[in-house]
């Protein structure tokens, strides 16, 4: 298969809800880059970087700036030999995951519509739904319990609770969202601002009422984790820690938490979250994969890798519901919660651009 030309489309879209998180005073925009592949073939494919620069520090100049170098020598690569071709690319975008990951997307895309199976078959085939989490930002008790009542009024059944600024706050505010929905499942997002007692004392509190916490603490200190982790009666889940395989297998050795969180958008596409499954698999870890505010194209990637592992147990694929005007024509379905494959061979998605 011989790539013919690429294209790099930056666009911006706004959020229908803004939020807050620990790390971001209010979210209301996103920058993502489209990247659009055609082939002598006649395929089309398609790719998106997503990035949050606190996340991994890029910006959307070296974003756009690493996709083109990426285009300039995918035009002499087969994207079909894919580890050959993504490993080429690697080169190019050691600090830019999401250009990276805009091109591995693409060309698993591409592999899926050369074999004429949807991505998630041609991965695994473990399961065709997960059900997905929905994101509540930091907001008064109040007000969270009404967002999550509206989000209940959508058919969503799991909630993750934005933190980490107030950790007594955080417990008053799960503790309403449960007495007001007290049959759904809550996770709690600390975006690394607690300290270890925090933590301990926020898990304690809320004990019974949480499915897990996540990142409670700062994603640099390991063994902060790890004492959260060996005394929580929580489950708990490193995020912004898990950066790859090499932090992963770090986190797998010393324990340092029950699960691993894996963003396409931050690790740099399927072919790493792949690796990163692996080794939380290897050490007895559950995976979830999980997003940033990102379109329905790397919601459809991240579904397909969700549902081609027994591994990942939870599910958190909700970046694309509030973006406004995103050109994904989705191929998956979402119905009461759960995001369900079709079988349209590779992502299943088209774009309008």
């Amino acid at each position: 298969m011989q790539i013919t030309n690429v294209e790099v489309l930056p666009v911006e879209l706004s959020l229908r809800l803004p939020y807050r998180t620990a790390y971001h005073p209010e979210i209301d925009r996103v920058t993502v880059v489209f990247v659009r592949i055609e082939t002598r073939q006649g395929q089309v494919a398609w790719g998106c970087a997503a990035f949050d620069p606190a996340l991994t520090g890029e910006t959307l100049e070296d974003v756009v700036r690493a996709c083109r170098a990426c285009a300039c020598r995918a035009r002499d690569l087969n994207p079909l030999n894919t580890e050959y071709a993504l490993e080429e690319l690697a080169q190019l975008t050691k600090t830019s995951p999401s250009a990276l990951c805009a091109f591995d997307i693409a060309f698993h895309d591409l592999l899926g519509l050369a074999a004429g199976l949807p991505l998630y078959r041609l991965l695994g085939g473990y399961r065709n739904r997960i059900q997905t989490s929905v994101t509540i930002g930091i907001a008064p008790v109040k007000e969270t319990v009404e967002l999550a009542r509206d989000r209940a009024r959508q058919g969503f059944r799991i909630l993750k609770v934005k933190g980490g600024l107030d950790p007594d706050e955080d417990v008053r505010r799960v503790r309403a969202i449960h007495k007001a929905l007290p049959h759904f499942t809550l996770r709690l997002d600390a975006d690394q601002g607690y300290t270890v007692q925090q933590a301990l004392d926020v898990t304690r509190a809320l004990e019974g009422r949480l499915e897990m916490l996540e990142q409670p603490t700062p994603a640099d200190d390991l063994d902060g984790l790890r004492q959260v982790t060996k005394h929580s009666p929580v489950p708990i889940l490193a995020d912004e820690s898990v950066v790859g395989p090499a932090s992963a297998l770090e986190i797998a050795a010393s324990r340092a938490a029950d699960g691993m969180s894996v963003k396409l958008a931050t690790c740099g596409g399927l072919r790493c979250a792949r690796q990163v499954d692996t080794i939380a698999r290897a050490a007895k870890m559950t995976t979830m994969v999980s997003c940033v505010n990102e379109p329905a194209l790397l919601t459809a990637a991240g579904l397909s890798f969700a549902l081609s592992s027994p591994n990942v147990r939870y599910g958190d694929l909700d970046g694309h519901l509030d973006l406004v005007g995103d050109p994904t024509v989705p191929g998956f379905l979402l119905e009461e919660g759960w995001l369900i494959a079709t079988d349209v061979p590779g992502l299943g998605c088209t774009v309008d651009l």
